[in-house]
């Protein structure tokens, strides 16, 4: 089966921190292809001549039951990254970006029975962004829900306002922000993973971790789940982000 492409106006970006933005793919006339939240799409950008050059794969932010003709992005410029310098150089509202998908094994069983636990960090919170979105848009029944988000500064906290409602209206939801470079920080200072080692440190049979973020963080919660506390490897899922 031939792979289709889709071609999406930017209808809008904004500045998320200051390495991060937002951004709003539309397309127009037509709704985009369905997704599962969690997903992601690949995108063709004009930054190399051989296909591994130039496609770049990145989460839906937005969920499912959002504007069917928006969806949203959520991306780092990352220091050596040919695909983020051109979007965050090149690409202005009105660009046009063509992209293939959605793609993905990353998302939520139909039937949710068992406590869900989000760790991520940085734009790794995407997916998790999609898929409480799309619990609080389809009413799917579900038990309770813990995001643990780490990044560097105050100032890097992505969705803050967004969750902080959520634990005052989605029941059973939680939120921790772990800070790396915040000597003043109330809530947890450094990294993620003290987060999940403190607050999961007794093994239990009803709960499902979901991990997104760079390959070495993936591998140290991934060892901590299943060698330090161990948890069964079918209660782990995990995807890493581009």
């Amino acid at each position: 089966m031939p792979t289709v492409w889709y071609d999406s106006i930017v209808k809008k970006i904004e500045q998320a921190s200051p390495s991060v933005r937002r951004f709003w793919l539309e397309t127009p006339g037509s709704p985009h292809p369905a997704f599962k939240a969690g997903q992601f799409i690949t995108m063709d950008l004009p930054i190399g001549e051989k296909r591994l050059q130039r496609w770049r794969s990145y989460s839906i932010a937005s969920g499912p039951g959002d504007d069917p003709n928006v969806m949203e992005l959520c991306i780092v410029r990352a220091p050596e990254g040919l695909g983020s310098k051109y979007l965050f150089d090149e690409v202005k509202p009105g660009s046009v970006l063509r992209w293939k998908g959605p793609d993905g094994a990353f998302y939520l069983p139909d039937t949710i029975e068992d406590d869900l636990v989000f760790i991520c960090t940085g734009t790794g919170v995407a997916p998790f962004r999609s898929m409480l979105r799309d619990l609080l848009q389809s009413g799917k029944p579900h038990r309770n829900i813990h995001l643990i988000f780490g990044t560097r500064t105050e100032g890097d906290i992505l969705y803050r306002d967004e969750f902080e409602a959520l634990t005052k209206t989605m029941p059973g939801f939680r939120y921790d922000v772990a800070l790396s470079r915040e000597p003043d920080w109330p809530g947890y200072r450094g990294y993620v993973h003290q987060v999940y080692l403190e607050q999961y440190a007794e093994k239990r049979p009803d709960i499902r971790f979901y991990i997104c973020g760079w390959s070495n963080m993936i591998d140290e919660a991934v060892a901590n789940l299943l060698l330090k506390i161990g948890y069964d490897r079918k209660q782990v899922f995990y995807e890493l982000y581009g």
